[in-house]
């Protein structure tokens, strides 16, 4: 560790309130980033806790060198131009009007940041859907994804719970949708009015009231698979937006499990997929 600053406290003082009153010439933000990005040292151990107690004689040391900050989520790749993490459910992709900090987007900014990185939106999930979230790290790549998103993207895939069984093992649902002003999705019968929405399914399990699908994509609409499963009769367990009475896993029952696409500057296929959430297996197994 690189030694900046040392200090020894005289009196009981939450660490924060210490370390404004004791460095100087920084701002009260470039202060907390001090913590925020590991360079503050109590007696020797790293410490974030802004309001830790010090004692008479701790000795508070401040890093030269930032540490880089770890992800509470998995990242599932990274390179120089992208980053893609698992989103859990219930996580915002990114800020809501109520809400600014507790978004992947916000997490994933901060620990590229603590390795002078920066990161762009590419897509999102619905809050509580979970899986696989894809991040790009210039806003040239940025754009050159959501550009060529149905291009370079190969599959994208999911996992659903649904009430019921289909009547089908496995086929392909087409309409057009259609967003209200009150946010709802719902399938139009004017083309003009609605964008085509596409997607397939296979059963993998089911039991008396439930069942498991593997979900591909071959569009990308707002709450595509969500409207699709209602409108059949079978909505996605605790989707209680688009009619679902059941919420067995209190969460809703969709994740992201595959996404498949070309790298669009190595023009490697990358192969991202993730296991099978724990709480949807351990449904399934139960006896």
């Amino acid at each position: 560790m690189e030694i900046k600053n040392e200090f020894h406290v005289q009196k009981e003082i939450p660490l924060l309130e210490f370390l404004y009153g004791t460095i100087e010439n920084k701002s009260k933000n470039s202060v907390k980033s001090l913590l925020k990005y590991g360079q503050v040292f109590v007696n020797g151990e790293k410490q974030t806790q802004f309001n830790l107690l010090l004692k008479p004689n701790d000795k508070v040391q401040i890093s030269a060198k930032r540490n880089e900050l770890l992800l509470p989520y998995p990242i599932l790749y990274e390179d120089h131009s992208l980053i893609a993490i698992y989103k859990p459910s219930g996580l915002l992709s990114i800020a809501s009007a109520t809400e600014k900090e507790k978004t992947a987007y916000h997490m994933v900014k901060n620990y590229l940041n603590s390795k002078g990185e920066k990161l762009f939106v590419v897509h999102r999930l619905d809050q509580d859907t979970s899986g696989i979230l894809l991040f790009a790290k210039s806003e040239e790549m940025k754009h050159m994804l959501q550009k060529y998103w149905n291009t370079v993207t190969l599959k994208r895939g999911y996992l659903a719970i649904i009430e019921g069984s289909m009547e089908r093992e496995s086929d392909t649902i087409r309409s057009f949708l259609k967003e209200e002003k009150n946010t709802i999705v719902h399938s139009t019968k004017n083309e003009s009015e609605g964008k085509l929405a596409i997607t397939r399914y296979q059963v993998l399990i089911k039991n008396k009231n439930f069942s498991l699908l593997e979900v591909f994509l071959e569009t990308g609409r707002k709450n595509q698979i969500r409207v699709h499963f209602s409108e059949s009769g079978h909505p996605i367990i605790g989707d209680s937006k688009y009619g679902s009475k059941k919420d067995p896993l209190h969460r809703l029952g969709l994740h992201s499990h595959i996404l498949e696409f070309v790298h669009p500057v190595t023009k490697k296929v990358i192969h991202l997929e993730t296991d099978i959430p724990n709480e949807f297996e351990h449904f399934f197994t139960k006896v």
